[in-house]
């Protein structure tokens, strides 16, 4: 069976990249094959991360340009992880249902739009709850706003801090469930189901 090609979005440090690449690595993720990593930000350093691993690294010059990129290397699945802009309406329709983004928060808690990083960890504690997690969903023409694939709770306790908060999510809700959503969708596509 033929693997899916993925293309992964990124802006800043990419360690839910390195969670998908390690994936691959594995074996976890079997059904796709991360062909290229792209940034809005040239000095993001999943930009490293992609090329320490082999994969194709692009800074992104605008959208139309990296769609151009995304035909020319076959791509059929983009992720979003840790891609800190909002994209178009065109974009997003031409790879609609293709797109999916991992979000630090139990959607619809904690979301939308300037919710993201640290922003939504330090609305978590603000507010008291006792419980908060990552949410992967598809991507749609509002931010965080598009059909839920996965959910994972992670316990706020006492002391935590927004950056206490963010590890703890990134390590027991974000690495664990994107792999999987990722892999699960990379198969339907792969067997050409949508």
């Amino acid at each position: 069976m033929l693997k899916t090609k993925i293309a992964v979005l990124v802006s800043g440090g990419g360690t839910n990249l390195q969670a998908l690449i390690d994936a691959e690595n594995s074996g976890l993720l079997k059904s796709g094959e991360i062909v290229l990593v792209a940034s809005n930000n040239p000095n993001a350093f999943a930009l490293q991360r992609a090329e320490d691993n082999g994969i194709k690294a692009v800074v992104m010059s605008s959208e139309e340009a990296l769609l151009q990129v995304f035909r020319e290397e076959g791509i059929e699945l983009v992720v979003l992880a840790g891609f800190l802009k909002i994209l178009s309406p065109a974009f997003i329709s031409a790879y609609e249902d293709r797109i999916i983004n991992i979000h630090p928060s139990l959607i619809p808690s904690f979301c939308g739009k300037g919710c993201y990083g640290l922003h939504v960890h330090e609305k978590a504690l603000e507010y008291g709850v006792k419980v908060t997690g990552a949410t992967v969903h598809y991507v749609n023409e509002i931010p965080d706003g598009g059909q839920i694939i996965a959910q994972k709770a992670v316990e706020i306790l006492e002391g935590d801090t927004p950056e206490t908060l963010q590890r703890r999510v990134m390590e027991q809700a974000e690495w664990v469930l994107l792999p999987k959503a990722v892999e699960e969708i990379s198969e339907k596509l792969a067997r050409g189901e949508r």
